[in-house]
């Protein structure tokens, strides 16, 4: 469906990821989570008999009556980060809007094996705003202020009613400003510590271009990533996760970039794993042998690659330096016809059929009024939407329509069936190499994400940290 109109879509920020500067304002953010435990007075629970092996030596009565009970209100310390305390209740509130965010029901092993992963974010975060704190790095609460609103506009409310929104998830107001100053403040410590530091030079960017110009109608791929880390002993545990997660990705309940954003240890996870536009002399070869047999829209994997495993994901494929005509823009109506409730299935095939007649009797774009007017239908315009940026099936009809043609109907009989009428587009004109300035950009942003990446293994390894 064609909207001209609506809200920004929200990018889920979990970890480590330095954006171009265009970007660096926080376009959303995750909440945290929990129950805790502790003891209190109730009513003895009998627990079935089971036999305990003998080699135990813990003495457990097999018959045995558990006094008191779980506490849920009682908050108890999960993991302790330099002294700074973690709870159960920050793991299950960050994994409650998770599911909110992304209107996923999770089962119960998903809810778990999201908990262990959050509680990893957890840690990496809080070690985040540690080390800021070492270069003076202060966030304000007016800049947290400000980003609490531009998340609450993104869900289309006032910060008040986005406050009421994650309470009734499961969340908290505090839980999320918390997520906020933590990467905030990890951005602006990349700014001060690491990037006056990244520099790139001329010769770099001539070699580059000089590269691309000989590439020139090369295949290029939109890649999407989850990476998981894995040592030699943990190798079978971790490809099995992996084929869990793409099972569930195969499900279709919930994007790819969900995925990415809460398993992925790689630095791209903060924008959905995406990889952009590469060629396979730019990715390890398993990973490019991959590449090249995917077709749009496939997910791949898992991957074995250097320290661990990789889910692909390939959005699209294009010819380096080549014109692509999926990248022409269109001006298009789209016409819809709705279904009332309870419509049976063959008043709506009826209906879909009389549509699928008067369009038949378009004659260009300036009939649509008068052709939509007759079926009641809803028309709505756009005047810059490219190709590729319809779904797979539209694009192979869109590139063999002419002006004034429409697509056959297509739809559901929940949301309505439509058509769309093509009324000019605008050819691409052939590729060109893209500016130094941009490529110096990119160069200096990869190194950036590497070396905070660098940065956080390095935390990680000289923190403190206490399991509870």
């Amino acid at each position: 469906m064609i909207k001209t109109k609506g809200t920004a879509p929200i990018r889920w920020v979990i970890g480590v990821r330095r954006v171009t500067k265009a970007r660096r304002t926080l376009a959303a953010v995750l909440a945290l989570g929990a129950v805790a435990a502790g003891a209190g007075a109730g009513i003895a629970q009998t627990v079935e008999d089971q036999t305990l092996p003998d080699n135990t030596g813990l003495n457990i009565p097999a018959n045995l009556q558990i006094f008191g009970k779980l506490d849920p209100n009682i908050r108890k310390a999960t993991a302790i980060v330099n002294e700074t305390v973690i709870t159960q209740t920050d793991v299950d509130q960050r994994v409650a809007l998770i599911a909110a965010a992304n209107n996923v029901k999770l089962t119960d092993a998903d809810r778990e094996r999201l908990r262990l992963q959050v509680l990893r974010q957890l840690i990496d975060e809080t070690l985040q705003i540690q080390q800021a704190k070492t270069a003076d790095v202060t966030i304000t609460k007016d800049e947290i202020d400000q980003s609490i609103a531009r998340v609450a506009r993104n869900f289309g409310k006032t910060p008040a009613e986005f406050a009421a929104f994650l309470r009734e998830n499961g969340s908290s107001d505090k839980s999320i400003r918390r997520q906020i100053e933590g990467e905030l403040a990890w951005q602006r410590y990349l700014r001060r510590r690491v990037e006056p530091f990244v520099n790139v030079g001329d010769e770099e960017v001539k070699a580059i271009l000089d590269r691309l110009e000989q590439a020139k109608g090369t295949e290029e791929y939109h890649l999407n990533e989850i990476y998981l880390s894995a040592t030699a002993d943990r190798e079978q545990q971790v490809f099995a996760n992996a084929r869990q997660i793409i099972g569930e990705i195969g499900k279709g309940q919930a994007p790819f970039a969900y995925f990415a954003r809460n398993f992925s240890e790689a630095s791209t996870r903060g924008v959905g794993g995406d990889l952009g536009w590469v060629r396979t002399a730019q990715l390890p070869e398993a990973l490019a042998q991959a590449a090249q047999t995917m077709q749009v829209g496939q997910v791949a994997g898992p991957v074995a690659t250097p320290g661990g495993f990789s889910i692909l994901y390939l959005v699209d494929k294009r010819q380096v330096l080549t014109a692509d005509p999926r990248d022409a823009r269109l001006s298009l109506k789209q016409m819809t016809i709705k279904f009332p409730a309870g419509t049976t299935q063959a008043q709506a095939t009826q209906r879909t059929s009389a549509f699928a007649s008067e369009i038949q009797k378009l004659q260009g774009c300036g009939s649509v009024q008068k052709i939509a007017a007759s079926l009641n239908a809803e028309v709505v315009d756009n005047d810059s939407i490219r190709v590729r940026d319809l779904p797979p099936p539209l694009q192979a009809i869109m590139l063999k329509l002419q002006v004034g043609q429409a697509t056959p109907p297509f739809g559901t009989p929940t949301e309505g069936v439509r058509t769309l009428v093509l009324c000019g587009r605008d050819e691409v004109q052939s590729g060109q190499l893209p500016g130094a300035a941009q490529i110096q950009s990119q160069l200096e942003q990869q190194r950036v994400n590497l070396r905070a990446q660098q940065a956080l293994r390095d935390l990680r390894r000289d923190a403190v940290i206490e399991y509870r």
